[in-house]
């Protein structure tokens, strides 16, 4: 039985040598010169991907350098000033969208939407057991999704809304990765071993009470059912 330590190691490595291969793979597509991309290389409809250390973003390309993306934002929730959140989207507002659940579909250049980062282009398509739709027809249907929607890190991410745009059925094999790695966790009788040290030594440190006893005794025992 796998140790749980080196199950999660495993899955965080395997993601970066995942990002890097396919980095590699699609080197001679890409061209790149500081944030300059040559637009050339992408059609309208194409689904473009940017590796990140553990995730991948994702976007549809319109043409004329525009790409529509689904991306986290906390601002377009609690402000009406469309000059302001219609800037790039920084970092806290990124992680204070995806805590409060909201997002938008929205357009970005492509230096911002890739954001220094190598662009890979419809390299999902030979691993979707749909076929791509017409370009044409995957850049409308980006375009009738603008605007605000919700967000869900597992359920409906950036990955979700390129493959219904392209594919038409929404889904995200990085949740998929990370969903089976969580299940191999649970399954492991270790895993309840480890929750019940952690809620005894809890409860020696914190006393006994029911905001120490409870949690352990629900945790422990639902991860006993469900081993």
């Amino acid at each position: 039985m796998k140790n749980l330590v080196l199950d999660v190691l495993s899955f965080l490595l395997d993601n970066i040598f995942f990002f890097i291969k396919r980095k590699a793979h699609c080197k001679s597509a890409i061209e790149k010169n500081g944030n300059n991309y040559d637009i050339s290389l992408y059609k309208r409809g194409d689904l473009l991907e940017v590796p990140r250390t553990l995730f991948i973003h994702f976007g549809i390309y319109l043409g004329d350098n525009r790409v529509a993306h689904l991306i986290p934002d906390i601002l377009p929730a609690i402000s009406n000033d469309k000059s302001q959140y219609q800037k790039v989207v920084t970092n806290t507002r990124l992680i204070l969208g995806v805590i409060a659940k909201v997002a938008s579909v929205r357009v970005d250049a492509l230096q911002d939407f890739a954001y220094g980062g190598s662009i890979i282009v419809n390299q999902m398509d030979q691993s979707m057991r749909n076929k791509p739709l017409s370009n044409e027809e995957v850049a409308q249907r980006a375009e009738k999704l603008m605007g605000d929607t919700s967000y869900s890190l597992l359920w409906d991410n950036c990955e979700h809304f390129v493959t219904n745009c392209r594919y038409g059925i929404p889904v995200s094999i990085q949740t998929e990765k990370f969903c089976e790695m969580i299940k191999n966790i649970i399954r492991d009788q270790r895993s309840v071993l480890l929750s019940a040290a952690i809620g005894m030594a809890s409860i020696l440190y914190m006393g006994v009470g029911p905001s120490t006893t409870l949690p352990s005794f629900f945790i422990t025992f639902t991860l006993w059912m469900a081993s």
